[in-house]
């Protein structure tokens, strides 16, 4: 016997133990008997879990990180890797009895390309440069030879670039990342002004004209709104307060000005937009006015006047600060987290108090509280058929103005019908009742303001007294400013998009908007107003008559100015029951929305929600309504979350394999025990409503009557998809790792980042530490999968199974009929030795073991008898070759095949290389020119896919062939192939299987049957991978 020395651990002493001993040992293959036998001396084994190259695989510890004080991974992917390539050189080389010492791997005459400089090492064939693409069929070339190869794919950041230089070549008017105008077309421009024709300057003149019904009708929509809402901004209800329904419609009219010159002079990409109070805010003043009444009392008009003011300028100010704020820092997007249907449910409760407020105005309630609801409010809407008539006539036409606009849309509808109204009162009152203007004053048909008839549209500024401010009630309002503020900057991300869509603008710059808003409100606050916004309704008439343009908006804004000089005196000879329609439709429409339009278009959670805000807010107030609100989204939403199950998917190992290129010993014995490996997906945040499910679901694992049928060694949760991870879901975590390790399950993590929020969550609750038992953490699913697989294996190699008189005995690898080990070392996770309380699993994998080898046995009874004396098999690389080869292609023969003469026949085609690491074997699109029969190392195949840069990579190890597919088909590489560390292949080149063909055309037909038969097995793993990635 010739000793052979075999190559020390490259692992560090703090991962592997080394061994300085020198084995030695021969090896003899005798078909028909057993798939391989091993004679040995008494000191040690040829077969002791060592690979040529790694050192010890089957008794080392798993390697961790060194970092001290942190929670690392149980391995890296480096890490995992190699221990796989271990097992694979194992499965080969040592079982096949073609291992061979490491100076193998600097033997003359092998192919190896060094690494110089910087350049990338490229794999190079020995036989040089083919001129012509060889054919796989005799003396023809492929059909797909004269189809050109046409596509031209970039992916990711790349095709972006492209698109860059692309675009560049492109028209300005047509680059769609062109954004300012060029100084050819300024000069062009000029060119056109200076040649401009009389037509020319006809239309410029005439553009007023064209834009002026646009303008009317905003017109008098803001005055309309002006009227409607101006006049309840203040509680005239309250004595005080009475006389300030001019100074109401002075402060809007001021706002909607303000607002309008901001949005039109370049704030906004809405030229046109019109810019109006905020109706929500309305009752949020009378709550404020009624904190500020509260302390500082009846007596005290001039502080209580001089505070309101202040007051509503603050929330102004306030309101734009805010606004500005989120265009400054791009917070507008935080609005789409706040529940719609808790603004929805705000909305109708600001409709109901409209309604409410429309028959405290039209039937001339007096109370500090509005309408309340009891008797003695209904006595008094029914004190005389002339209080009915006042307050039920505007309701009537409010209804009937519903029910018109439902079956006509025209933009002109509503200011038509308000004339038709007040003309029609004026007929019939004065007309033919009638009755004369004082009589109408008296009797509350039309506002009397004969007091303030004259009074100039800047009177409210007067009221600002800073002597008079009462500064603790300005600060009780605090609490209701929060609530007026927050429920008005819900409006802009909401109204700003919808208005883009409507009008079909599709450069919308949220923050852009919002910092306009800002402006315009804290404009509006200096100047002693009240907060405004793009009102959505007014925009959307306003660019249907045609006033979308910049000059309109000027119009408009010059128009209200007018309006606002000439005073309040015109709203003497307006009747109370037009406002009071006009209160009664937005009030009703708001109503509506909430409530009627809502139904069956929410679930019934959101409804209930609703409804409760609107009476909540009817019968208390908007700051307890919206707080209610709140409080019901948040039960409901943990309600609605927890229905979610949070498992997204429970996979078998069977069904989810790693992206790993394995053997086919190694692969059917995974075929066989993998299924004892469960995969469950996680998903959403797991926190005390939700983890429940996933408890549940492992209990049912583990539940004694699932256990005997379906047993586990390996429970894999994937937290990829996990956002979040709360205390009562950490303390279900341990309960689980608890429950597995009385059934001796090991628990595996993986889709965890080590600066990642779960698992800063999992190291605090000391569930994920270095001192951690049974538990195990890597990055990747595919990372986790491959490390169950290898301890599976290394279970498998340290199992040896005697027949005793037909009985199987197992025993250990430091047993005597074995061979044994110098220094003690840990068994693998998976061992398949003991006898313990888990009978039904350790019997599966028994079984699963003596299977693999029985089949094996069957298998290999007809392959070639090789045999290898005084270190024979070191030195005939023929029959190195056709040991590689059974190892490979023999699995896939039919019993009824001959293999001897193949073999026999490939391996004086095959070409030995050594490929160094990091070597680049072929790149994607390339013309494949050969393929290869891997003996040891790793080859990493890298599937890239256009979408998302996302790539698949495929490790291939130790008796698998790499490229046979795109080989036999002649098509160019869908791969890029390079090698992960030092690997020794075989290289069966075009040329070479054209002789095989000219020797053999019987024995190449069975060769492209094998590589087919190949082909499927790998792709049905790569499917198992995709079947986990995408459940």
């Amino acid at each position: 016997m010739v000793d052979h020395p075999k190559t020390a651990s490259l692992r560090s002493s703090q991962t592997y133990t080394d061994m300085d001993d020198v084995e030695s040992g021969s090896r003899t293959y005798h078909p028909g008997s057993s798939f391989f036998s091993i004679h040995t001396d008494a000191a040690c084994s040829a077969l002791d879990g060592r690979s040529y190259r790694f050192g010890d695989v089957l008794n080392g510890t798993r390697p961790r990180h060194e970092e001290a004080n942190l929670s690392t991974y149980s391995a890296t992917k480096d890490h995992i890797r190699h221990e796989t390539a271990e097992l694979a050189d194992i499965g080969v080389n040592d079982e096949n009895l073609s291992g061979y010492s490491g100076a193998t791997l600097s033997r003359a005459g092998h192919a190896a390309v060094p690494k110089t400089g910087s350049a990338e090492p490229r794999f190079h064939s020995d036989m040089g440069e083919l001129n012509e693409r060889t054919c796989l069929f005799r003396g023809c070339s492929t059909p797909y030879s004269a189809i050109p190869d046409t596509r031209n794919l970039s992916y990711g950041t790349e095709a972006m670039e492209t698109w860059d230089t692309q675009g560049s070549s492109l028209p300005s008017d047509r680059h769609p990342r062109f954004s300012s105008l060029s100084q050819d077309n300024h000069a062009y421009r000029l060119t056109h002004v200076c040649h401009s024709t009389w037509r020319d300057v006809g239309h410029v003149l005439m553009e007023p004209v064209r834009t002026l019904p646009a303008v009317i009708l905003g017109l008098f929509l803001n005055i309309l709104d002006g009227v409607s809402y101006g006049m309840i901004t203040f509680p005239t209800s309250l004595p005080i307060f009475s006389t300030f329904g001019g100074d109401g419609v002075s402060m809007f009219f001021v706002t909607c000005v303000v607002s309008q010159l901001v949005y039109t002079l370049g704030g906004s990409i809405f030229k046109g937009g019109n810019g109006s109070m905020m109706i929500e805010v309305v009752p949020f003043y009378h709550l404020i006015v009624k904190d500020i009444l509260r302390v500082v009392g009846e007596d005290n008009p001039s502080s209580l006047i001089a505070t309101t003011m202040v007051a509503f300028a603050l929330s102004s100010v306030l309101t734009g600060l805010l606004f500005w704020l989120q265009g400054v820092f791009h917070l507008g997007v935080l609005i789409s987290y706040f529940p719609r249907h808790i603004l929805v449910g705000c909305i109708g409760g600001v409709g109901v108090f409209l309604v409410e407020t429309g028959i405290a105005v039209t039937a001339g309630l007096e109370s500090e509280s509005g309408v309340q609801y009891n008797w003695a409010t209904v006595l008094q809407l029914a004190s005389s058929t002339e209080t009915v008539f006042q307050w039920l006539l505007p309701l009537v036409q409010a209804v009937l103005l519903n029910v018109i606009s439902s079956r006509c849309h025209s933009p002109l509808l509503i200011p038509m019908y308000f004339l038709v109204v007040l003309a029609l009162f004026y007929v019939i009152s004065l007309g033919i009742l009638g009755l004369d203007m004082p009589t109408l004053w008296d009797r509350g048909w039309v506002f009397d303001v004969r007091e303030a008839a004259n009074a100039p549209f800047y009177r409210y500024l007067t009221y600002f007294d800073i002597t008079q401010i009462n500064w603790t009630a300005l600060w009780s309002t605090l609490q209701t400013q929060m609530a007026l503020v927050f429920f008005g900057i819900l409006h802009v991300p909401l109204n700003v998009p919808a208005l883009g869509v409507t009008i079909g603008e599709d450069n919308v710059d949220l923050d852009k908007e919002l910092r306009a808003h800002g402006v315009s409100n804290v404009a509006a606050g200096l100047l002693g107003t009240v907060p405004n916004y793009l009102c959505y309704v007014n925009s959307v008439m306003f660019y249907r008559v045609g006033g979308g343009s910049r000059l309109s908006g000027i119009m408009l804004a010059a128009g209200t100015t007018m309006v606002l000089l000439i005073g309040p005196s015109p709203i003497g000879y307006l009747p109370i029951m037009v406002v009071g329609a006009l209160i009664f439709v937005l009030g009703i429409d708001l109503v509506r929305e909430a409530l009627w339009d809502t139904w069956g278009r929410v679930n019934r959670l959101e409804y209930i929600t609703i409804l409760i805000i609107v009476v909540a807010m009817t019968l208390t107030d908007f700051v307890i309504g919206c707080l209610v609100g709140l409080a019901l989204a948040c039960i409901f939403f943990v309600m609605q979350t927890s229905r979610r199950n949070a498992v997204r998917s429970a996979l078998s190992g069977a069904a989810a394999r790693s992206t790993v290129r394995r053997h086919l010993t190694q692969r059917r014995f995974l075929d066989d025990v993998a299924k004892q490996t469960k995969i469950l997906k996680l998903q959403g945040s797991l926190f005390f409503g939700t983890i429940n499910s996933v408890e549940s679901l492992v209990r049912k694992m583990l539940d004694l009557d699932e256990w005997h049928k379906n047993p586990i060694s390996f429970l894999v949760m994937d937290f990829g998809l996990v956002q979040s991870v709360d205390f009562s879901a950490m303390e279900a975590m341990l309960r689980i790792r608890r429950m597995l390790r009385t059934r001796d399950v090991h628990l595996v993590f993986c889709g965890l980042s080590l600066d990642g929020d779960v698992a800063h969550s999992l190291q605090k609750a000391d569930l994920w530490t270095d001192e951690a038992n049974g538990l195990d953490v890597f990055a990747t699913l595919n990372e986790a999968l491959e490390w169950t697989e290898n301890e599976y294996i290394r279970g498998l190699y340290m199992f040896n199974l005697s027949m005793t008189a037909g009985a199987p005995r197992p025993s250990s690898i430091a047993g005597q009929s074995t061979f044994r080990s110098i220094h003690p070392k840990p068994k693998p996770t998976v061992t398949y030795d003991e006898v313990d309380e888990n009978p039904p699993r350790y019997e599966q994998l028994r079984e699963a073991a003596r299977r693999v080898t029985q089949n094996l046995q069957k298998g290999f009874a007809f392959m070639p008898g090789i045999s290898y004396e005084n270190g024979a098999s070191q030195q005939d690389t023929s029959a190195a070759s056709i040991s590689l080869l059974s190892i490979t292609l023999g699995p896939y023969m039919d019993h009824s095949q001959k293999s001897e003469h193949l073999f026999q026949l490939i391996s004086k085609e095959l070409k030995e290389m050594v490929i160094p690491k990091d070597t680049l074997l072929w790149d994607w699109n390339e013309q494949p020119d050969a393929l290869y029969f891997i003996e040891s190392g790793i080859l990493k195949a890298r599937y890239a896919f256009p979408q998302d840069d996302y790539e698949i990579s495929e490790a291939m190890l130790a008796g698998t062939i790499a490229g046979e597919l795109t080989f036999l088909a002649q098509q160019p590489r869908d791969t890029m192939v390079r090698t992960e560390v030092d690997t020794k292949v075989w290289r069966l080149d075009g040329q070479s299987v054209n002789n095989i063909v000219h020797q053999d055309t019987q024995a190449y037909t069975m060769l492209v049957q094998l590589l087919l038969r190949i082909t499927a097995d790998e792709q049905n793993c790569l499917r198992s991978y995709l079947v986990s990635q995408m459940s």
